[in-house]
């Protein structure tokens, strides 16, 4: 379904009970809503109602040109126009990766409309600017980024001989037809621009400004994620306030909703149902 909010056009696929409690599910980068489709089916058995939103930059009719229509505050108040259009008080808010960032900078900056948090893979900003200072094999892991954020550059190094760069960064995702379904949307004209702009527009400052969650929260962290180390993901319980959980998956990739879909739903089942 298209989902207008904030002058923009949001796709979002829907499923489950239409009765059921609301899970808004973010991905992460460079894929779309689809990586949830694992994951929801457990949750609809479970009862619950699912909504997977194609953020700004990937869903076409929310590509604003300009690299600071990418900034925190901005995909924020993306995701809580998109409640407000979908006539949601309070959701089960789950985020994977880049999905994650939002995730905690709404659940806190808008905990009213956070009944709980699942965040995956990529833990609060303020635990990762910890481990970023703290921690030299952090800062080389996190080295990709200085990439990202160059333009043109970024387009052409990920894009040149049929998006070989970018098909090996998705090679943990699962087989050639997985990795081509990600891929070959950051094809189209405009795309991947649009999504190497989330890392362009990223500052200090905005990351600093994500304050403390108060919402009950489960962080999922997987130990063989080459993008985010231990020292990051151990430094997260600092920064939530609510009840908190750990859960660490062995031998699981950075691609936590692709990889282990079972082991994620389990996770965000039990926050949903309070037994976390």
């Amino acid at each position: 379904m298209q989902v207008e909010a904030r002058g923009l056009t949001f796709e979002v696929r829907t499923g489950g009970p239409s009765d059921g409690d609301p899970v808004l599910l973010l991905h992460g980068f460079p894929q779309h809503s689809g990586e949830w489709d694992e994951v929801v089916p457990r949750l609809h058995d479970a009862g619950l109602r699912t909504y997977a939103l194609d953020q700004r930059g990937y869903s076409p009719g929310a590509r604003p040109a300009e690299v600071a229509g990418y900034r925190i505050p901005e995909l924020v108040a993306d995701a809580v126009a998109v409640l407000d259009a979908l006539g949601l008080d309070a959701v089960h808010l789950v985020g994977h990766d880049w999905g994650a960032v939002v995730a905690w900078a709404v659940a806190a900056a808008h905990p009213q409309r956070v009944r709980t948090l699942t965040a995956v893979s990529v833990p609060h900003p303020a635990a990762m600017a910890h481990a970023l200072a703290t921690d030299a094999q952090q800062k080389a892991r996190s080295s990709y980024i200085a990439l990202f954020r160059k333009p043109d550059k970024a387009e052409k190094v990920l894009l040149a001989w049929h998006a070989t760069a970018l098909r090996k960064l998705l090679g943990g995702v699962g087989d050639a037809a997985r990795v081509n379904r990600y891929a070959d949307p950051m094809r189209e004209p405009g795309a991947l621009t649009a999504a190497l702009n989330w890392y362009r527009a990223m500052s200090r400052a905005d990351l600093a400004a994500v304050g403390p969650v108060p919402v009950p929260t489960s962080y999922v962290w997987s130990d063989r994620d080459v993008a985010i180390g231990r020292t990051a993901a151990e430094a997260c319980a600092a920064h939530v306030t609510g009840d908190y959980l750990f859960v660490p998956l062995a031998g699981v990739s950075h691609w936590i909703p692709d990889a282990a879909p079972a082991a994620l739903a389990e996770a965000v089942l039990a926050r949903a149902a309070g037994t976390a």
